[in-house]
Parts: structure tokens; sequence; C-alpha cells
């Protein structure tokens, strides 16, 4: 029974901190972790535990997958050079820095164990940047390198610590076995997870039934991340790539009902699995602090601050270091995607949350790893510093340095377009069965209506190169409408049978998150 009240006591928790980090307008992940510390030092608590296994294989597969399906895959493949620049080249680079600076303060340590300890707090974490970035605005393109980068650089790290941690039990390296290992590890872990996601497409063809969709749509994360972990290959990228599977074809074999209510039952896994883990990383400082009594904590402290700034200065330095080349080799060759400007290399320098991955990775290190206590330590001080100092400063900094999109009422231009091609599609197919005999009189009856669609579409078009406000103005008139068509319907309950009431209110609730939309409101 313990573990089913710690369960609901944590869930609501979550509830709790995300009102509070709503009222202070920070990110949800910073007050999940540091309520976590919080009630990690409640008298009468027993200690809780994190298996490293059970973090993994819970938390990141469907949280990955999640995010590699709402992924842009165009965008993503466009910008598929910066983003193993940072996913591959940052991870070892800051790896190589903070090992670096961990075995010139701590000689005692192997550089095996060193290294390990890069490995575990270079990559930025998926969850964490997501959870972040989820209420700013930065453009397009900076989102999408950070999402990408966020996505894939997982398997790099996990691939680096383990083989900095067999070579340090083993008492030996090998440079060769272990870019071997890299290589098959990312190509076994894509062809898995794109077998995976092209199984579960087929079985929703064949299904065609939206529970059952659902049901299997969760289910492939893990089928994906097992089948990965169990051919000793990269699971973190078989769920990343199944996810890109399932995001590329869902226009295709899922029904119009399927992807309605999987978005809302996501979302609600969503935010449990992320208040969950986040709070739960908070829990771990007890049992860490517990194993370092013995330690001197001024220089604990030093170690962990020297650490934490190695961390955030060696992703500087690479950012800049990379995009300055790109810009010198742009100048000679122009190339079709150009390099960041200078602003946005601050904001990705900056964007480097660390979160459950690197803290899983150290929980997991044998009980007999040199250094283990220490370097579990260090990697919770930087998921700690990433998330307070640079998750509560992110925000403010995309303002300060202008790096957001336009706040505009109403759809984009490239949207307006697309609903307009819709539309001229939509009449076009009606157009077609005037000429059929069977269809011709069913088809007159409706052609006017998609004609007054495709001109209110026009004006649409119109309003937004001249009117914003004006555009905004009709979609919240829009609002209100449906506002008191719900209010009628809620005072004559009682005359309609319920079915009737269920039905269209649905109606209803559909037409007000289609305008929602529009304006933006999330």
């Amino acid at each position: 029974m313990f573990a089913l009240e710690l369960l609901l006591g944590l869930i609501a928790a979550c509830v709790v901190l995300a009102l509070v980090a709503r009222r202070l307008d920070v990110p949800l992940a910073v007050t999940l972790v540091l309520g976590g510390i919080g009630i990690a030092f409640l008298p009468g608590l027993r200690p809780i535990r994190l298996e490293p296994e059970l973090a993994l294989a819970l938390f990141l597969p469907p949280l990955l997958q999640l995010s590699a399906y709402r992924t842009d895959w165009p965008a993503f493949r466009s910008n598929l050079r910066p983003i193993l620049l940072l996913a591959v080249g940052a991870v070892l680079f800051t790896a190589a820095a903070v090992a670096a600076v961990a075995h010139w303060l701590v000689p005692a340590l192997p550089w095996g164990a060193t290294i390990a300890l890069g490995a575990i707090v270079a990559p930025p974490d998926a969850v964490a940047a997501a959870a972040v970035l989820r209420d700013l605005k930065p453009p397009k393109r900076l989102a999408t390198v950070l999402e990408g980068e966020s996505l894939l650089n997982d398997a790099s790290s996990l691939v680096l610590y383990r083989f900095a941690v067999g070579a340090t039990l083993a008492g030996s390296f090998d440079l060769g076995n272990g870019l071997l290992l890299f290589v098959a590890s990312a190509a076994g872990g894509s062809m898995i997870g794109w077998l995976v996601g092209r199984a579960a497409m087929w079985v929703f063809v064949r299904l065609r039934d939206t529970l059952l969709d659902i049901t299997v749509g969760i289910l492939a994360c893990y089928a994906a991340y097992f089948a990965g972990e169990a051919l000793h290959v990269s699971g973190v990228l078989s769920a990343v790539m199944c996810g890109l599977v399932l995001g590329r074809h869902q226009h295709h074999e899922f029904t119009a009902r399927t992807r309605l209510e999987q978005a809302a039952v996501w979302s609600f896994l969503e935010f449990i699995l992320t208040g969950l883990i986040f709070i739960l990383i908070g829990l771990q400082l007890r049992g860490i602090g517990a194993r370092l009594i013995d330690f001197n904590y001024t220089r604990l402290g030093v170690l962990a601050g020297a650490v934490a700034l190695a961390l955030i200065v060696s992703r500087f330095v690479w950012l800049f270091a990379t995009g300055s080349i790109a810009q010198a080799v742009h100048r000679r060759h122009p190339l079709a995607m150009p390099p960041l400007p200078a602003r946005e290399l601050t904001v990705l320098s900056w964007a480097g949350m660390r979160g459950v991955v690197s803290l899983a990775a150290a929980l997991a290190l044998p009980d007999k790893f040199p250094g283990r206590d220490i370097i579990l330590f260090l990697a919770f001080c930087a998921i700690l510093a990433t998330l307070v100092v640079q998750g509560t400063t992110l925000g403010p900094l995309i303002r300060r340095l202008g790096v957001t999109e336009p706040d505009t009422e109403g759809p984009a231009p490239d949207e307006v377009a697309a609903r307009r091609d819709v539309a001229v599609a939509a009449l076009s197919k009606v157009e077609e069965r005037l000429e059929e005999d069977e269809h011709a009189e069913v088809a007159e009856t409706i052609i006017e209506e998609f004609k007054d669609r495709v001109e209110q579409i026009d004006r649409l078009e119109e309003d937004c190169g001249t009117d914003a406000d004006r555009l905004g103005n009709q979609l919240r008139l829009r609002l209100a409408a449906i506002d008191a068509s719900r209010e009628a319907l809620k005072e004559k309950r009682e005359e309609y049978e319920d079915v009737t009431v269920r039905s269209l209110s649905a109606e209803l609730d559909l037409e007000e998150e289609q305008i929602r939309r529009e304006l933006g409101e999330r």
C-alpha cells in the first residue's frame, strides 16, 4: 500500500507544483525538482531509491517517442548537419572537458571514471528541453535544432558511457572498438525503431479501433526500446525512430477520431511521466547526501561548481567555434541553409538542461566503480544547476535577445495558404460530382457552401496581411457565440435526449478548439 499511496501523493504534488510554476512564471521542471528536494527531507518519509533501469525503461521511451512524433520531419532533415554536430560533436567535446576538469581537481579518479562522468552529464535532456521550451516561442529553426539534438544525443552519450565504464573495470581502452560500437549501436537502434514503427502502422490499418490504436501506439515505444536493448543496440534511438515513423505516417493510417483522442491521452501521459521523473530526481538528494557525509563539504562545493561551469562553458565554446567555421564556409560557398546567427547561438548554448538520462546513468554505475559516490553527487549537482540556473533564465534571455517569433493574432500566413489549398481541393471534388448524374443534385446543394468557404479564406488571407487585430476580434466574437450556444444547450438540457446534448457539446468543443488554435492559445 505504501507504494500506491506514495505514487498518488507524488501525482498530487505534481499538480500543486504545476500551479506554483504557473503562478511564479518559472519552468515546471524547476519547481518539480526543487519540490522533490523539499519532499525528500520531510520527517518520517522513507528513503526513495530510483532504480536506474526503471527510470530509463518506464519514463524515457514514451517521452522520447512523443517528442519524435511531434517533430517536423522536413525541418529536422534540413537541419541535420547542426543537429549531428551537437548530438555527437558537442557530447564528445563536453565529456572531454568535464573529464579533464574532474581529473585535474581529483587526481585520484582514474581517467576512465572521469570520462564516465563526462558522458553522464554531457547530453542535454529531451524531456527537460521540452518542459522548458513549452511556453516559449523560439524561432522554428532554433527549436528544431534543440529538440533534434536532445532526441539523438542520448545515444552517443550512453555509448561513450558504456565504453568508459567497461574500459575502467577492465583496465584498458580500445578506441577502435569504441567507434565500431557507436556506429553499430546507432545504426542497429535506428533500424529496429523503423521496423517496430512500420509494424505498428501495419497493425493500425487493420484495427481501425481508436482505443486499440492508442494502446498499440503506447506499446510500440516500449517494444522499440526493449528490442533495441535486448539486441545490445541503442534502445533510445529505437524509440526515437519509432516515433518519427508514427509521426510521419499518422495522417495516412490513423483515423480522425484516433488522432483527436490520442492527443488527449498522450498529453495526460506526458504530464504524469514528466512530473514524476523530475520530482523523483529531487527526491534522490537525501540518499546522495547520506553517502557523502564523510566528505569535505567546501571541497565538494568547489568541485561541483567547477564541473557545472565546465559543462556550461564547453557548450558555448563548441557552438561558437563550429558556428564561426560554418560562417566562414558559408561566405565562400553559400549553403542552402545559412548558419545560425550569434543571438540564436547564445540561446542554444544556454539551453543545455540536464535531466533523467544523466541521473539514471549515474545511478546505474556498478557499486564498486571508482569514485561512484562522488560521480553521483556531481551528476546531481549538474542536473540541479542547469535546470535551476539555465531553466529559470532561458525565457528572459530569449526575450532580452529578441529571439522569439512575433506575437500575432490568428493563423500564420502559411497556415492560411494551407487552409486555402484544402478548401480549393474540396471544392474541386464537389464540382467533379456535378458531372455525374447520380451526384449532380446533391453536389449542387453544397457547392455554394464550399465556394463561401474559399471566399472566407481569401478574406482571411487579406486580413493576415493588413489587419491582424480585426481578425483576432472576429475569432473572439466566434468564441463568444459558441459560449452563448453552450449556455442555451445547458438551459434546455432537460428537453433533449442526453445523447443529443453530448453530440452537440462535442461539436461546439471541436469548433472552440479550432478557433483557439487559430488564436495561438495552446
